[in-house]
């Protein structure tokens, strides 16, 4: 399992990990940071994260995905600092012999990633900050 916290996400790392010989399906998520929220403008998003729980709870839902699905590889990899509109800031990604496993596999992962783990996002907008909450 390639599970990461970094301050710049290396797509061409995370999908060349993915590869692997006995797997015809390869599924490569990429969040980025959007340009509008809460009806305002996006300037700027600044992510904090508690690293050591934060990859803690990656293992744990990667161990859980490979009980559901038949993965060969799985890689969750976040940003912290900031980020502007346009930049990667989550990559979760899986690699399997079925295409089936590797879209279901990704959106769980990606749904318990937002939904379990210590990662903080400060949004600035135009005129205002507001901080969103982890939340585990």
């Amino acid at each position: 399992m390639l599970l990461k916290i970094v301050e710049h996400i290396d797509i061409a790392e995370a999908y060349n990990y993915l590869q692997h010989p006995s797997c015809g399906a390869v599924n490569l998520f990429i969040g980025t940071v959007r340009d509008r929220s809460r009806g305002k403008e996006v300037t700027k998003l600044v992510f904090e994260a508690y690293e050591t729980m934060a990859l803690k709870e990656f293992e744990k839902i990667a161990l859980l995905a490979k009980q559901q699905w038949p993965l060969e590889r799985i890689t969750v990899i976040h940003a912290t600092g900031e980020k502007l509109p346009g930049d990667a800031v989550v990559a979760v990604g899986v690699a399997s012999p079925h295409r089936q496993a590797v879209f279901e596999a990704t959106a769980f992962i990606m749904q318990e990633l937002k939904t379990t783990v210590p990662i903080w996002k400060h949004e600035y907008y135009g005129d205002e900050s507001v901080w969103i909450n982890a939340h585990p």
